[in-house]
């Protein structure tokens, strides 16, 4: 490829952008975006371990590297590596013929028509949660904890069925472990070998093996008992076969049971944390939601699955969130050949990161990007933006199969929550970093006000 410039900050002589990157890499490639365009070139590293990483920003260049092209850009990076190394190689992080394999697997147990029969399961924890909200102390709540406990506890209610309580403690505590500790070995521009007996990697081993042990004994007893038919998640999945009969094998099982925690639980977490704070900073707002949600269920029933299509102002506020809040901020891939993106060579080999952060944000589809608004998200405004202006579950051949459960987990837990209680955002700010998915500097809490 012939040598041209590409945009991007300079950085510092010997570590390029590497502080800036790990001080708050979001700002990083905002102001990124800001100073040097829609493809930037980013540099971090002293030399011999420098990484190049091409972040881009407009809907047209997301658009290629996730759908137009994808094919040209894969999950062969070093964030997939470390997922794929902790927590299996699943439909998230799996390629080629594995992955083929495993979507047709796992395709039908996520239509529409299936993720429905779970409503009642999401009614019923979303109840459970606004219980323990009325007897809160000073009636506020943390929503960071308290959504990523209620996600976690609702996934793997559908996932494990009965099972639930054996395997949501050991997720909740091994969960964190693990994605710091994927997260500072992918940002890190030396790893070491993971077998070597270091601290930190000792502990990261220890909840390796307790996550797979605890779902490797479910998996192993539903085997023994020969259970079949179930209705939760690990026995479709179970039962699940192709064409040919083809089916997946227990680590096999166990491995998308780990992708599907991963991306189950903490997403939607930051989803529903993020609704919330941004309504309880908007009483205006929240006043709508408020109206919509009585009008609905004003005799007080466990919202259904047609409930979510009866709640379109609630949608808006939860896409609102997630535009501002996206829960995978940057997407990476890396380009199999010499290519082009919105005019910029960029050379076969290189990383190349998608931010939906930077994007959501976009001067030329978002006006007054900063501010919350939900009626952004009316049917005629969607129609007329494109595509990719906004992408909180990716795009392409690789969109996120979950998409459809995770709305309407969302949608109805905020009906429940909303029918019971107003809220006030108490911490206004909140830091945000970079990990597996954004990363919360500390607590988001409110103030509850029971509505009668």
């Amino acid at each position: 490829m012939t040598a041209t410039r590409v945009p991007g900050p300079p950085g510092l002589p010997l570590i390029g952008s590497l502080l800036d990157l790990k001080r708050d890499a979001l700002a990083t490639y905002l102001a990124a975006h800001r100073d040097h365009g829609d493809v930037v070139r980013i540099q971090a590293g002293p030399p011999g371990l420098r990484a190049e990483i091409w972040m881009v920003f407009s809907p047209e260049a997301v658009q290629q590297v996730l759908a137009t092209d994808a094919a040209g850009f894969r999950k062969d990076n070093v964030f997939y590596g470390e997922i794929r190394e902790s927590f299996g190689n699943g439909l998230l992080t799996s390629q080629d013929a594995d992955y083929l394999r495993q979507r047709r697997l796992v395709q039908p147990l996520f239509t529409r028509k299936r993720v429905d029969r779970y409503a009642d399961a999401i009614g019923a924890e979303s109840e459970a949660l606004a219980a323990r909200w009325a007897a809160a102390p000073d009636a506020t709540v943390d929503l960071a904890g308290e959504m990523s406990r209620f996600a976690l506890r609702t996934v793997s209610r559908i996932l494990f069925g009965q099972d639930v309580e054996e395997a949501v403690e050991t997720v909740h505590h091994a969960f964190p472990v693990l994605n710091n500790f994927v997260r500072d070995r992918a940002f890190s521009p030396l790893r070491l070998p993971r077998q070597w007996p270091l601290p930190g990697h000792r502990k990261a081993l220890a909840a390796e093996r307790t996550l797979y042990e605890v779902c490797d004994a479910i998996i192993a007893r539903r085997a023994a008992q020969g259970e079949t038919g179930s209705d939760d998640l690990l026995g479709l999945l179970a039962d699940a076969r192709g064409e040919d009969g083809e089916q997946l094998d227990a680590t096999e099982l166990r491995e998308q049971v780990l992708i599907f925690l991963l991306a189950g639980h903490e997403t939607t977490a930051t989803s529903l944390t993020f609704a919330l704070h941004l309504l309880g900073k908007h009483p205006e707002q929240q006043a709508l939601a408020h109206r919509e949600v009585a009008d609905l269920l004003a005799d007080g029933r466990r919202p259904t699955a047609a409930d979510y299509a009866e709640l379109p102002y609630l949608t808006r506020v939860l896409k609102e969130a997630m535009r501002l809040y996206p829960a995978a901020p940057a997407v990476g891939r890396r380009a199999v050949a010499d290519t082009v993106i919105g005019g910029v060579p960029v050379p076969a080999g290189a990383d190349v990161l998608v931010a939906p952060y930077v994007t959501h944000r976009h001067p030329d589809h978002w006006e007054d990007p900063e501010r919350f608004d939900p009626d952004r998200f009316t049917p005629e405004r969607e129609a007329a933006r494109h595509r990719y202006a906004w992408f909180p579950f990716g795009g392409g051949p690789r969109a996120c199969i979950g998409q459809h459960f995770s709305m309407l987990e969302s949608v109805l837990a905020l009906a429940v929550l909303l029918r019971a209680f107003e809220v006030t955002a108490v911490d206004t700010d909140v830091p945000l970093s970079q990990g597996i998915t954004l990363e919360l500097g500390g607590p988001v809490r409110v103030r509850l006000t029971p509505r009668g």
